[in-house]
């Protein structure tokens, strides 16, 4: 062994593959695409990157370990220069190695997907080479967080490994597709292009990606951003200081006379104002985010009362649902902003409907992460099962004025007062009477509270203290639940 005359060799060598293909680079850039080690340093802290078989050229995947805000973290990042990023049996050992380190180390799993697809040349082998990348994205769920950024060509089943990962974070670079432009236009019979099936804003609205940028340097950004919010692992917390006061008062709120948008009351209860709302243009009717509250993280899972009446729609279930989920396999505290009048109201067939309805039912009960509700408006019917009851939640907080009930005072009426609404000479007056009786008898929230369904009816200024105490409170939480295999959700 020699050394000192084989040293210059292996530099040479390091070299050309970190400089690679110069014309191809060139094409990369001209695109509009940063090269894969570029988004690597954008996404690591300066410096901190270790790449792993860096000899190993030909895989099309540059793989490695370094600190996101001095946490540690793994990183695959596939190399569009490199044969289009496409994956064979190689790129799969590579991508295999981090995820098994993350998995015995207990650090995030963060996937740069860029990729031409499978390695054609290899048949059968790329075709398990891809399976095998997604079983271990399948078995690492619920262990570490898994955070899949999408800044080129995402088809086939590096899809399903995008979709299989806990937040996808998207380019207007990026695509995720199952089948191409070509494939589809032969099917619909008209020209359609891959921005319009496989884009930011068709893979927003369709629910793949949870929060989209404008450029590959603004959606690393964006995963940046996450990982301050993020656990390492399943066993860790985020913890850690505010500089917002957690008593700070909500003077406001007590006037307020109608909640136009939802996300002004999260951002006012969250530490510095503060949310990251995820999933913005899929089933806009429900809002999902994450915030610190006191300086630790929770998610909000909240109605939108101003579209259609707050009610739950199939894909605002499934949206809640699959958030709820994940703050669960992280024990990520879920407090749930109420208003809504339940189920949406439709002529279609209900299987479907009902069905949504069931995975928020049971996402919601199964979890045993700690879970605070706040009604500030109505809970009705559904919204109020799968969201503010005793079976979803250890705490239940009410506004003033708030209508908990398994129907509307106004449907309540119709169904139990037909006879005294005939008979009563003046009808409408009879109803506005009989609905402020049931309102009062029945369905506000302070009759829950007497029933011990609420737990206290607060006023609203006082909301983001009393919500910071009870998650103090619950921090402790531990539940048992049957010893089971897993459970059957309704999918």
């Amino acid at each position: 062994m020699n050394v000192e005359r084989n040293l210059p060799v292996v530099r040479e060598r390091k070299l050309a593959i970190l400089k690679g293909d110069a014309t191809l680079c060139e094409q990369q850039k001209a695109a509009g695409k940063l090269l894969a080690r570029e988004r690597i340093a954008l996404l690591l802290d300066a410096a901190s990157f270790v790449e792993l078989d860096v000899l190993n050229a030909d895989a099309g995947v540059v793989t490695g370990y370094g600190l996101i805000d001095g946490a540690p973290a793994y990183v695959y990042a596939q190399d569009f220069t490199v044969k289009g990023g496409s994956v064979g049996m190689a790129h799969a050992r590579k991508v295999l190695k981090v995820m098994e380190l993350a998995e015995k180390t207990g650090a995030p799993v963060y996937a740069i997907l860029d990729t031409a697809g499978a390695r054609l040349d290899e048949g059968i082998d790329a075709m398990n080479a891809y399976a095998l990348m997604a079983g271990k994205v399948s078995a690492l769920s619920g262990v570490v967080p898994q955070v899949a950024v999408v800044l080129g060509q995402c088809g086939g089943i590096a899809s399903a490994i995008a979709g299989m990962s806990d937040i996808t974070v998207m380019s207007k670079n990026g695509a995720l597709f199952v089948n191409g432009p070509q494939v589809v236009s032969a099917a619909a019979g008209r020209e359609v292009s891959l921005e319009q099936i496989a884009g930011c804003e068709a893979s927003m609205k369709s629910g793949m990606a949870q929060l989209v940028a404008a450029t590959d340097e603004e959606a690393i950004a964006m995963a940046r951003r996450l990982a301050a919010f993020l656990p390492c692992n399943n066993m860790d917390e985020v913890i850690g200081e505010s500089a917002d006061d957690v008593n700070r008062e909500l003077g406001d709120l007590n006037a307020l006379t109608q909640v136009d948008d939802v996300r002004d009351i999260l951002k006012r209860i969250a530490d510095m104002n503060d949310i990251v709302e995820l999933s913005e243009g899929f089933a806009p009717s429900m809002v999902t985010a994450i915030a610190k509250i006191g300086g630790s993280t929770v998610g909000f899972i909240a109605n939108q009362p101003g579209r259609d009446e707050g009610r739950i729609t199939v894909y605002g279930a499934k949206k809640a649902s699959r958030f709820a989920s994940f703050c669960d396999c992280f024990s990520i505290p879920v407090i749930t902003v109420v208003d809504s009048m339940g189920m949406k109201v439709s002529t279609a067939p209900q299987g479907e409907l009902a069905r949504a309805g069931a995975q928020l039912m049971y996402a919601m009960t199964e979890g045993t992460n700690a879970r605070v509700a706040l009604v500030i408006g109505s809970a009705i019917g559904t919204a109020y099962a799968a969201l503010a009851s005793r079976a979803a939640c250890d705490m239940v907080y009410a506004w003033p004025g708030a209508v908990i009930s398994a129907v509307t005072p106004k449907i309540a009426v119709q169904l139990n007062c037909a006879d005294e609404l005939k008979t009563a000479d003046d009808p409408f007056a009879k109803r506005a009477e009989l609905e402020e009786k049931y309102m009062a008898d029945v369905a506000d929230g302070v009759n829950a509270a007497v029933k011990g369904y609420v737990d206290d009816v607060i006023e609203p200024a006082q909301t983001r203290q009393i919500l910071a105490a009870a998650l103090e409170m619950l921090s402790g939480k531990r539940e048992n639940k049957p010893a089971k295999k897993h459970g059957n959700m309704p999918l």
